[in-house]
């Protein structure tokens, strides 16, 4: 059973106490609870060393080379082989961080799944989650597993150095009309910052220029009208299988861009194989009976199960099934995908029959933790709510 404990205070002169007022943004605040997780200092515990056995066995289970048929099975676009192909073979391809989604069971942590390549709720996590302790007047350093932003900052300055031929000049794209992903590419901006890159820009990835001819060649962005800034650092918050569906003439231009070191993007292009939901059947397959993963595979399984679209996202599509006939459903745009099924896992309640799912963020090593909360299943609209360890 969930215990919690109410926060008092008001969340946004506590950010902007903290200095942080780029992180605020309305959506956000409004639905980051007002009451915090009492999480357990041995559950913290658990939840981030499975975050870390998780990724080593992310990185154990993909061959290399790595095949045709694991990308055929994993769904991953065709024109985006060799961008995955490329990134992974050179480590100077960086995975700067990901989100674990886990269920506390009564048997320990089990995966659900990894938003390796555009995971969201940075703002909620790095900085609302501790500003909602600050406010309620709970703030001290060991009440809160939360070193997101140090991890983040870690991890560019890493990337940075791995890639100290290229200039330290970093465009952060997001799709088009989202406060929410510019927020959250805030976050990135200001941990580049302290990481030493010399200049960020954030824009709409409808706004950036990319050119594969002459001097021209590379990645560009108006940093002020009629000033135009090239960029050998890309961080994007637009899904890889959405450049490769919905532009790819534009993929084909970065695949290129990669591949000649004009550029380089994170999170790159690999970070796919993870993300997508194939991967829950393959690292079963791999590590049959792991304590930390439920049962998944291709095919529909018998009993409590629950159906996934391969690269769906924000829960939608999601089916959960029993015995064959289908339960809760929610729409969306990924019906006609190549699904994963998964066994079923109950999530622990509230006494309001609320149910929490952790995130555990991963950077470099697995860092920080938050909760979303709902009656059903768990989407990108459930309500974020902070913890403490208690």
């Amino acid at each position: 059973m969930i215990k919690l404990l109410p926060l008092s205070g008001d969340v946004s002169p506590a950010v902007r106490g903290l200095g942080w007022d780029w992180a605020i943004e309305d959506a956000c605040q409004n639905y980051v609870a007002r009451e915090a997780v009492q999480l357990p200092e041995r559950s913290a515990d658990a939840l981030l060393q499975a975050a870390d056995a998780l990724y080593d066995m992310l990185v154990q289970c993909i061959p290399d080379p790595i095949p045709d048929d694991l990308l055929r099975l994993l769904a991953i676009p065709g024109n985006l082989w060799a961008a995955v192909r490329q990134s992974w073979n050179d480590d100077r391809h960086w995975h700067l961080y990901g989100r674990f989604d886990l269920a506390e069971t009564t048997d320990g942590p089990k995966l659900l799944e990894f938003n390796a390549d555009t995971a969201t709720s940075l703002p909620e996590t790095a900085v609302v989650q501790w500003a909602s302790l600050v406010a309620a007047g709970q703030a001290n350093d060991d009440r809160q597993v939360n070193g997101l932003f140090e991890g983040m900052q870690n991890q560019l300055a890493q990337w940075l150095e791995l890639n100290n031929d290229l200039e330290p000049t970093l465009l952060l794209i997001h799709l088009p009309d989202s406060e929410e992903d510019a927020a959250n590419c805030a976050v990135v901006a200001e941990a580049a910052l302290e990481a030493g890159f010399a200049q960020v820009h954030i824009s709409s990835v409808d706004a950036m220029q990319v050119s594969v001819q002459g001097p021209d060649r590379g990645a560009w962005a108006e940093v002020e009208p009629g000033q135009w800034q090239r960029f050998a650092f890309v961080f994007k918050l637009v899904p890889w299988e959405i450049l490769a569906d919905e532009e790819p003439e534009l993929t084909a231009d970065l695949t290129q861009l990669l591949q000649s070191r004009d550029l380089i993007i994170a999170n790159p292009a690999y970070a796919l194989l993870f993300q997508s939901k194939g991967i829950l059947a393959w690292l079963w397959q791999n590590f049959p009976h792991h304590p930390l993963l439920l049962e998944a595979s291709l095919q529909d399984l018998p009993g409590h199960a629950v159906r996934k679209p391969l690269l769906g996202r924000e829960g939608q599509n999601v089916t959960e099934l029993n015995n064959g006939q289908a339960g809760e459903t929610i729409e969306g745009d990924f019906a006609d995908q190549a699904q994963v099924s998964q066994r079923f896992a109950e999530l622990p309640q509230d006494t309001q029959g609320r149910r929490y799912q952790a995130g555990v963020f991963w950077a470099g090593t697995a860092c920080a933790i938050g909760f979303r909360r709902d009656a059903g299943f768990i989407t990108n609209l459930s309500e974020f709510v902070p913890h403490v360890v208690a």
